[in-house]
């Protein structure tokens, strides 16, 4: 009988000549189970996605409950949904004033398609900005964004208009001008490796976006929901976005994606045309109690208060001749070697002894180091003594 693995190869588009191939049977907090039974620690949160944990219970009753009313009614925009209406109202309830009207989407490449459009028809600019090193999703327009030319050149052409500043360079801000719709970044640098920059920057970055009418869009797909110490990263800089970009983490488990601006600035949607911006399943109805539920969990359990301490627990004790340094911010870490290779062999090493680690998109000399919030200072403990025993070993 044919197994899994090779209907996967067969009949699964593949991204890669050599997908990790791990076959998991359940999840369950912070572990995934393999076919034969062995627990894996998941050090990478699905890429930023399990800040509860996997399969956390309120998550689960949220989803079993809508399950027993509906499912998918008809496109966004039109039916008054209450899991998608009370989803947005606690977002808003949790973020500055400004930012108080929520598109839902589908994933984290959509909220960056839809902040775009949504740049663009405000300011009536063709203008935009991004970073060198940025990831913003794969999707044409958000490829069009990305800064690293490797993954894009064999897809041009790509959106005119787009130019590269250097994420912290308070010199290229010049380059923000009255032709720039928007400013599209990362409030910390996921894909580049875990990059954070400075308070002086970050300011200064937002008056310049003001003085020039240029809206700054921050793209926390991997950063919201606690992961670097703060609900959303914004608040560690005292500055607030035009729009927001949520994902990952925003669904509990669930595909959901939202873009985040004020009703002003996201009215010029619905008129000259009319549906300036439209999504079948964007905000579904299971994803959107999913994320309801997860976000409740975040401030119930204060989730939040930890993060830090636990961050500066995984530094103190990732203290190795090959580690040259451990950079982040939270639980939002990257452990930095000499190279791919390296990389990839301790990937491998604590792969075999339980842990789950990986790399960067645009920095494969790096471990990602971005767990679940509720990782326990024991786990953190035994995750760390894995990685060094891997280190030791090559």
């Amino acid at each position: 009988m044919i197994s899994h693995k090779e209907l996967f190869l067969r009949n699964n588009a593949q991204t890669s000549t050599s997908p990790n191939m791990l076959e998991v049977d359940h999840a369950e907090g912070m572990y995934l189970y393999g076919k034969d039974g062995k627990s894996y620690m998941d050090l990478v949160s699905g890429f930023a996605v399990s800040n509860i944990g996997h399969r956390n219970p309120r998550v689960l009753d949220a989803i079993r409950a809508q399950l027993d009313k509906y499912l998918h009614l008809t496109v966004y925009g039109e039916f008054v949904q209450s899991p998608m209406v009370l989803f947005a109202e606690k977002l808003i309830s949790v973020l500055p004033s400004e930012l108080n009207n929520v598109y839902f989407v589908n994933s984290g490449t959509e909220a960056t398609e839809g902040a775009l459009k949504l740049a663009k028809r405000f300011t009536g600019r063709s203008g935009i900005i991004s970073c060198h090193h940025a990831y913003h999703g794969s999707t044409h327009g958000a490829l069009s964004v990305m800064g690293n030319e490797y993954y894009k050149q064999k897809y041009r052409p790509l959106l005119p208009d787009v130019r590269f500043i250097t994420f912290g360079k308070e010199e290229d801000l010049e380059l923000i001008t009255t032709a720039v719709a928007c400013v599209i970044m990362e409030t910390v640098q996921g894909e580049a490796g875990i990059r954070v920059a400075s308070e002086s920057y970050m300011q200064k970055l937002r008056e310049r976006c003001t003085a020039t009418g240029t809206l700054l869009i921050l793209d926390e797909i991997q950063a919201a929901f606690g992961r670097t110490g703060k609900l959303f990263a914004f608040e560690h800089y005292g500055i607030v976005p035009d729009i927001l970009l949520l994902a990952k983490a925003l669904g509990g488990g669930m595909p959901i994606g939202a873009f985040i601006a004020n009703r002003e600035v996201m009215g010029v949607l619905k008129e000259n045309p009319i549906l300036g911006h439209i999504t079948t399943f964007g905000g579904h109805p299971v994803s959107s109690v999913a994320g309801l539920a997860s976000l409740e969990v975040i401030l119930d359990e204060n989730l939040v208060e930890g993060v830090t301490a636990k961050g500066e627990l995984f530094k103190s004790l990732l203290v190795h001749p090959l580690i040259r340094e451990v950079r982040g911010k939270g639980l939002m870490m990257s452990i930095q070697l000499d190279s791919f290779e390296q990389v990839e062999k301790v990937s491998r090493l604590c792969a075999a002894d339980g842990l789950i680690i990986d790399w960067f998109l645009h920095c494969e000399t790096a471990l990602r180091v971005a767990p679940p919030l509720i990782i326990t200072e024991e786990e953190i403990r035994k995750a760390c003594s894995i990685i060094l025993k891997a280190l030791n070993a090559l």
